[in-house]
């Protein structure tokens, strides 16, 4: 069991990083930390190049939580991490959410939306401070 994190290198990544390493020390569980991306770019922010994850694993080390990250290319942001959390047993799913406008979800749609819906597990969706 682990609490699965949803991450990208931005504000709200920070925020679901904070969280969840606070409820799986709360849990006395671990963490995976999931950085994915469709690849439908050249490039794109979201994912974490090299020095990136190094970053991320050498924080994670030093927050004495059992880790592992896991990154995936090519599919569906929220179908991977739900996948990820149903192959852990995912105690919980922590993912951070931003504000967006009634119009903009039914355009858009919603990484965060269909996670909270679809997830099989509870799910907790924090904003940055």
């Amino acid at each position: 069991m682990a609490i699965v994190i949803g991450f990208i290198p931005d504000k709200y990544g920070e925020a679901a990083l904070a969280h969840g390493l606070e409820e799986a020390a709360r849990r006395q569980t671990g963490v995976v930390v999931v950085n994915t991306t469709k690849g439908d770019a050249l490039v794109d922010n979201r994912y974490l190049g090299a020095e990136g994850k190094v970053t991320l694993e050498q924080r994670l080390a030093d927050s004495g939580v059992e880790h592992e990250i896991r990154q995936t290319m090519g599919g569906d942001v929220a179908d991977e991490i739900l996948a990820i959390a149903k192959d852990v047993a995912a105690d919980a799913i922590v993912i951070g959410i931003r504000h967006r406008s009634p119009v903009g979800k039914l355009i858009m749609g919603s990484v965060a939306q269909r996670v909270i819906i679809d997830a099989t597990c509870p799910v907790i969706a924090v904003k940055p401070a």
